[in-house]
């Protein structure tokens, strides 16, 4: 193949994961099968040379424990599929490592993923404002939240989060030694995608939203002690009027975390089990608890509460597809052994390059670190971890941290 014909291809591929996913998991998954296997072919007719073995290594180490999981859960049947099918995100690391460091125009991804975000964002304003989106879709399952193009799925505050720091990083890179004007509208850029994921109702990713860009700003060179306070103070001020003309964020945000600290039968209830989440840490926790090794297998969450309710197992185990908490879904579904394993791989690999991803002031690589530790949070909500939609975000932020870097893509010295 003509190495432009190639470099074209991938360009294509990865310009669309944005769109890919709106359209939905099997989409997203044609679209990412689509990279691995024209990486694959592409092995045939070009030499490459990997530098860092070990990266690789540790991928098949995950993937080896993932089978295995399957192997030691309470149904096999329920998290095979997944576990098998997670090598598409070791070769789609690989693919995204091999055409940053093969091609120079691989960061023109990067403009088509800025135009869908900013579509999506847009959308959001309008279904926030008129109660529909652009296509005519609005909430009328989850009252008021924001679903824009995912129709019937509150998760596009967390769709705008898993691309949001890569976008702003890719703009400091591409306008940020320009003039005011252009940092202005930068900067402008950055608290609407703030401001968008609040508005969404998801709680939990517009906290991280919030945390996310204060990392952002702290860890990045490129922009002085002044503007950092300045960006943050004005932040927090935005933060607060999007909330506060809005009787419904006013609600979701404020009125029941006040109520929380301030009414005492309110918290006692809060405390006793009348937070779903809460109740859901505490299900989680006593299904580990209960299979403190290896946990109950991946995917296997919603197969011991569902056996609960035929068969009184344990009084806590509340019904759910997980847990709603990455570790105590790690923990419930992985036990011990298997949290270990996976959180001591994950971490190195996150924060094994963070001195060079400082030094170098390369801001689309801070982008999808920051990202990246947010999925780590603790004690707040999150999505299953091993999903296809939660997976995909999270390998396409580790696959660029590595991969937009000379000092880190695993194909260069």
């Amino acid at each position: 193949m003509e190495k432009i014909k190639i470099e074209y291809i991938y360009l294509f591929l990865l310009s669309i994961l944005p769109i890919s996913i709106i359209l939905g998991p099997s989409v997203s998954l044609l679209n990412i099968l689509l990279l691995a296997i024209f990486f694959l072919i592409n092995l045939k007719f070009i030499k490459i040379n990997l530098q860092d073995k070990q990266i690789l290594y540790l991928l098949l180490i995950i993937y080896i424990y993932l089978i295995f999981n399957s192997f030691i859960s309470i149904d096999y049947k329920e998290g095979i599929f997944r576990n098998l099918g997670f090598v598409r995100f070791i070769i789609l690391f690989l693919a995204v490592n091999f055409f940053f460091h093969t091609s120079e125009i691989s960061n023109k991804s990067f403009n088509v993923w800025s135009i869908v975000i900013l579509l999506v964002v847009f959308d959001s304003f309008v279904e926030f404002i008129s109660g529909q989106n652009l296509l005519g879709y609005g909430d009328e399952l989850y009252t008021n939240r924001i679903v824009s193009f995912f129709k019937d799925e509150p998760i596009v505050g967390a769709y705008l989060l898993g691309f949001k720091f890569i976008i702003i990083g890719y703009l400091f890179e591409k306008f940020y030694k320009h003039n005011l004007k252009l940092k202005i509208v930068l900067f402008l850029i950055l608290f609407i995608l703030v401001g968008c994921i609040l508005i969404t109702g998801e709680r939990s990713n517009g906290i991280k939203a919030i945390i996310g860009l204060s990392i952002f700003l702290f860890l990045n060179n490129k922009i002085s002690s002044k503007i950092k306070i300045s960006i943050f103070l004005f932040s927090l001020i935005f933060t607060g009027l999007i909330i506060t003309n809005s009787s419904y964020l006013k609600i979701r945000y404020g009125q029941q975390l006040f109520t929380l600290l301030l009414d005492d039968d309110q918290r006692e209830k809060f405390f006793d089990g009348g937070n779903i989440y809460l109740r859901l840490y505490k299900s989680g926790f006593a299904v580990f608890k209960d299979h403190p090794l290896f946990g109950v297998g991946n995917k296997n969450y919603r197969v011991i509460t569902t056996k609960n309710i035929k068969k009184k197992i344990n009084d806590d185990y509340l019904l759910n597809t997980h847990p709603h908490q990455i570790y105590i879904e790690f923990l419930s579904e992985h036990g011990l052994v298997g949290t270990i394993i996976l959180l001591s791989i994950f971490f190195y690999l996150i924060f094994k390059n963070l001195k060079t991803i400082i030094l170098s002031r390369n801001s689309i690589q801070l982008g999808c670190f920051t990202y990246l530790i947010l999925n780590f949070m603790p004690i707040l909500p999150s999505g299953s971890f091993f999903n296809d939609f939660s997976s995909t975000l999270f390998w396409i932020n580790l696959s660029i941290m590595y991969a937009c870097n000379k000092k880190t893509n695993i194909f260069s010295k």
